[in-house]
């Protein structure tokens, strides 16, 4: 079955900068639509940036400028590139298909302290 696991995540000052992976096994990965979601504490899981099978990306407005969202075929790895990173920031993301697999990672917790 498909697994998902996020890594990357961590402790970060304001204005700080951190890369989050999302390794997936037991997909055919390279023609996957891939997305990174985030939720904040108390929150709903938000959309944050995906990137098609063949490199298109979308970003969305609350974090364009700041995140960008690349692929690894070889290594069946979706990354996130987040830098200028806000409190705001805080929450656990989550990477997935679109549409989704059937099941969901841990996350990876982002904690940005002012």
């Amino acid at each position: 079955q498909v697994q998902v696991v996020e890594s990357g995540g961590g402790l970060v000052q304001a204005g700080g900068s951190l890369r989050l992976s999302c390794v997936v096994s037991g997909s055919i990965f390279s023609t996957d639509d891939m997305a990174w979601y985030r939720q904040r504490p108390g929150g709903q899981r938000d959309f944050i940036a995906r990137i098609s099978s063949s490199g298109f990306r979308v970003i969305d407005a609350s974090v364009k400028g700041r995140f960008t969202v690349a692929r690894d075929n070889a290594v069946n790895t979706v990354y996130l590139q987040m830098s200028s990173l806000k409190p705001e920031d805080t929450a656990v993301y989550y990477c997935n298909r679109i549409p989704p697999y059937g099941t969901w990672g841990q996350g990876t917790q982002v904690t940005v302290s002012s």
